[in-house]
């Protein structure tokens, strides 16, 4: 029963990875595909490939997920708790991916953690939610806007004497490269958070003693990742590319050279795990509002503000009532 239980919750994980995938590849691609740098397919494939190579950079993200939320919750109960917090994540996953809301798929499973960690009796470490989920929650679009904005007035002053045209096509290939960098962040950062949780139901099992990363889950977190971006998150990658502004290719490179910059200082500084929903669109709003204020339709951004403020307890919430039907289940 023990390993039929880990084999699903591993499983479960993986999904998530999958649901994470095709729910955030619109982060990377969504500004060169609007500026037509790159094709559709191209950009996908793209992604997908830079995501794989982006989750074997690292482990200090995983690291915090494993370590620094939670508890390790023990036997049947633990097991129970993390299978919650993954259907509760993945929940929340599909209904903001069916409205094109880009939320937070690591929050949703931070949030789905701590749900059902509370209901399920277990610790939670409030000062590490704190510091290293709610903190960066709040500061990474701040930097993200702000970054955008300045990256922004520096190559509109640096190219200011430059034929429009020509610059524009130049960017449009500078935008292959930053594209890029942001789907290595992409990958860097939530490959590790799937990896995080999948050593902590080893854990739980007693699979594996101590909290390394074994190479077959690595293996198997990018491989997901890297699928769920090539399915695509089209619903999504309408709101960012073109609901929020018009992009050109110079404010394209400018929004992703910015977030691809918080997301690497994020996960090699300070370990901590950000969104890439959360600082892409940020920068997004920061590099339009160079244009003039008015250009960001800011309606759109306050749906998609209000979308990042309620996802961990809306997650929570929804991993709560998932621990509490496998309760009911086990008797």
């Amino acid at each position: 029963m023990e390993t039929f239980a880990l084999v699903v919750t591993i499983g479960v994980a993986l999904f998530f990875t999958y649901t994470n995938g095709f729910h955030d590849s619109a982060n990377a691609i969504a500004t060169s595909v609007s500026t037509r740098a790159l094709t559709p397919r191209a950009a996908l494939l793209m992604a997908a490939v830079m995501n794989l190579a982006g989750a074997f950079l690292g482990s200090g993200v995983a690291k915090t997920v494993s370590e620094g939320l939670i508890e390790t919750p023990t036997g049947s109960r633990g097991m129970a708790i993390l299978f919650a917090a993954l259907v509760g994540a993945i929940v929340w996953n599909l209904i903001t991916w069916y409205f094109g809301l880009p939320s937070s798929s690591s929050h949703a499973l931070f949030g789905g953690m701590v749900g059902a960690a509370l209901i399920g009796g277990i610790g939670v470490y409030w000062s590490g939610v704190i510091e290293k989920i709610v903190l960066p929650m709040f500061l990474s679009p701040i930097v993200g806007l702000l970054f955008g904005y300045v990256a922004m007035l520096i190559i509109m002053w640096i190219f200011r004497r430059a034929n429009p045209h020509r610059a524009k096509r130049g960017f449009r290939i500078a935008q292959t490269v930053s594209a890029a960098a942001m789907a290595l962040g992409h990958g860097l950062q939530d490959a590790q958070k799937t990896m995080g949780v999948v050593v902590m139901a080893l854990t739980i099992a007693d699979v594996q003693q101590g909290q390394g990363i074994p190479v077959w889950v690595k293996i198997a977190c990018a491989l997901m990742l890297s699928l769920g971006t090539y399915a695509g998150g089209w619903r999504i990658m309408r709101t960012l590319g073109r609901r929020i502004i018009e992009l050109d290719p110079p404010q394209g490179f400018a929004a992703e050279t910015t977030a691809a910059s918080v997301m690497y200082s994020a996960s090699f500084m300070f370990h901590a795990p950000i969104s890439t929903t959360h600082v892409i669109t940020s920068a997004i709003m920061g590099v339009g509002a160079t244009k003039r204020v008015s250009a960001v339709r800011w309606g759109v951004a306050k749906n998609i503000i209000m979308g990042w403020f309620i996802t961990m307890p809306a997650a929570a919430g929804m991993a709560a009532l998932s621990y509490a039907a496998v309760a009911l289940f086990m008797g």
